[in-house]
């Protein structure tokens, strides 16, 4: 089974930072294929530029990958953008393309804390 990450969940996995994860998604994290959408890498940069972040995303996605089994999906953005089209519960640009792109993978499983997305995408473990 595939599970996609929320930007939190990878942050804290580069930090080596897991007390604050679930234990659902603990249970995953050990048990599942696990994938980044490249919005996750996006929203880590803007993160480091408005100074939130001391890596940057590239910092974080070569720790991840020489560190994890984690690597970064690959699917066409084309694709990933028509099904964020319907994604209109959020304005939240990061929300939309991540819930989106777990969903462009045949529904597969969100890691994340977000109420509101777990709200909005049942497949959410937390």
């Amino acid at each position: 089974m595939i599970a996609y990450l929320d930007t939190h969940v990878v942050i804290d996995l580069a930090d080596a930072s897991r007390e604050r994860i679930g234990k659902r998604a603990l249970e995953a994290l050990r048990s599942m294929e696990l994938l980044i959408s490249p919005m996750v890498l996006l929203e880590i940069e803007y993160l480091h530029e408005i100074g939130r972040l001391r890596r940057t995303s590239r910092d974080v996605q070569l720790k991840l990958e020489a560190e994890t089994s984690i690597r970064v999906c690959t699917q066409p953005f084309s694709t990933v953008a028509r099904i964020a089209l319907d994604e209109k519960w959020t304005r939240d640009a990061f929300d939309r393309i991540i819930v989106a792109q777990a969903k462009a993978k045949g529904f597969a499983f969100l890691i994340s804390a977000d109420e509101r997305v777990a709200k909005h995408y049942p497949r959410t473990i937390w």
